[in-house]
């Protein structure tokens, strides 16, 4: 690879972001050309600015950068995606994995690791935080279906099963029988631990 390598932070934390791109900027070979603070700006930057690399915080108002991570690969498949997360969850490098992610970092890793992550993302590497990548390996699949998770997610504020049902259009009995197996796969005694535990796994 010749040339500046052109990179777009998307990081709800101001304070993040601006160390970010001044850690970057100090490599002679990196450009920071946008920054955006949430998730659902993503796709937008990446067509006004043309990046090479998007590095992607998870946990942003909007869209989370995992999803973003699907939009970019559905719609700019060109831009290589760089997950930097505060939450080295299992769970999250999985689902990272497959929205279509090029690299997942935690943030407290060394401004060089990062800058090395994403030259190695346009040579075409995968670039994962090995720590990461053994737990998840320990940790096993997620066992939730898609469904069950936003069985989940409804019911996470305290709702009741007819304000769940309510919300995604199902009937209670089904409301009731996802949140039964929900809580069953986790390991759960009632809903809300079923809610932490896939929340501190990352399958949520």
């Amino acid at each position: 690879m010749t040339g500046t390598i052109r990179v777009l932070l998307a990081d709800d934390q101001s304070m993040v972001r601006e160390a970010l791109a001044t850690l970057l900027g100090l490599e002679d070979d990196i450009e920071v050309v946008a920054q955006v603070a949430r998730g659902d700006l993503v796709l937008d930057a990446v067509r006004e600015h043309s990046p090479d690399v998007a590095l992607l915080d998870i946990e942003m108002p909007g869209t989370t950068g995992i999803e973003a991570a699907g939009q970019l690969r559905e719609h700019a498949p060109g831009v290589k995606v760089v997950i930097v997360t505060t939450f080295g969850r299992p769970g999250y490098l999985r689902r990272a994995m497959e929205s279509g992610a090029d690299a997942f970092l935690v943030k407290d890793a060394p401004a060089a690791q990062l800058a090395d992550a994403v030259r190695r993302v346009l040579r075409g590497e995968r670039v994962i935080d090995p720590t990461l990548a053994a737990e998840a390996l320990a940790e096993g699949a997620d066992p939730l279906t898609a469904r069950e998770r936003d069985v989940l997610i409804a019911a996470a504020d305290g709702a009741v099963n007819a304000e769940v049902a309510r919300r995604l259009l199902l009937s209670e009995g089904t409301v009731r029988n996802y949140l039964s197996t929900a809580i069953q796969k986790t390991g759960a005694r009632n809903r809300a631990e079923a809610v932490r535990i896939a929340r501190e796994k990352g399958w949520l």
